[in-house]
């Protein structure tokens, strides 16, 4: 059986040192059969400026005994993301980053050690009036009409059961409680777009799960089977 870890935001070089063995002593029992899932803003898909320290930190990432798993966050290069070559695996489909780096593309459910994955991965950005569009962000933060369904149809398929639902941004109610009332601003992104946190809360409403794991909050909290994670690496395996 696979061993699965799962930790929140690591933004390119900003967090990933959480992955180091200084940080994260168990990772070196691990091989490529066993799975690091790092739920949003990876930010090791920039390019621009930073494609050398992309390169560096996937290569650095490849080296390490595990198979490291991902769903994007807001913080993503969107566009670039999509020039990666699409694969099927383990009953979904991923971006395949390199050798054992994998997206885990929205609204795709997988199967690790007989346990069933959604996947849902963007975010809202609150700090968009300070990026530019293109370079430091991208309306594909949000999910499309066509992600959305990609992952009800899925769901329909699995009787609308699975056993963990893994997204970067939260809930709209999951969001309210945390104290964050902001709603998405939608006039700036495109009709095919959707509200991340409506549609997280629909998914939660009626979808049965044993747990759910998502980042974008910097903190480390359990609010009842919803667990967010930042600089915490808990494993799901011997729970």
């Amino acid at each position: 059986m696979s061993r699965i870890f799962i930790t929140g935001d690591t933004h390119g070089s900003y967090d990933i040192q959480k992955l180091s063995r200084k940080y994260f002593p168990e990772g070196k029992k691990l091989t490529k059969n066993d799975y690091v899932i790092i739920c949003g803003d990876f930010g090791c898909v920039w390019g621009g400026e930073l494609a050398k320290s992309d390169h560096w930190w996937q290569n650095w990432l490849d080296e390490q005994p595990w198979t490291t798993l991902w769903i994007d966050g807001n913080h993503e290069n969107h566009d670039l993301l999509k020039t990666y070559p699409i694969e099927n695996w383990h009953g979904g489909r991923i971006h395949k980053t390199n050798n054992s780096i994998f997206h885990l593309m929205r609204g795709e459910i997988f199967v690790l050690n007989g346990k069933t994955f959604l996947a849902l991965g963007g975010g809202y950005s609150t700090d968009r009036v300070y990026r530019k569009e293109g370079i430091s962000w991208w309306k594909d933060e949000l999910p499309t009409h066509q992600e959305v369904n990609n992952a009800l149809d899925n769901l329909k398929r699995y009787h609308n059961q699975v056993d963990i639902i893994l997204s970067h941004d939260a809930p709209r109610d999951i969001k309210e409680y945390l104290g964050f009332y902001d709603l998405c601003d939608m006039h700036v992104y495109d009709e095919e777009h959707e509200d991340i946190h409506s549609v997280l809360y629909f998914i939660k409403k009626t979808t049965q799960f044993q747990d759910w794991y998502l980042g974008h909050y910097h903190i480390n909290k359990d609010i009842g089977n919803i667990h967010i994670l930042y600089d915490k690496i808990i494993e799901i395996t011997h729970q």
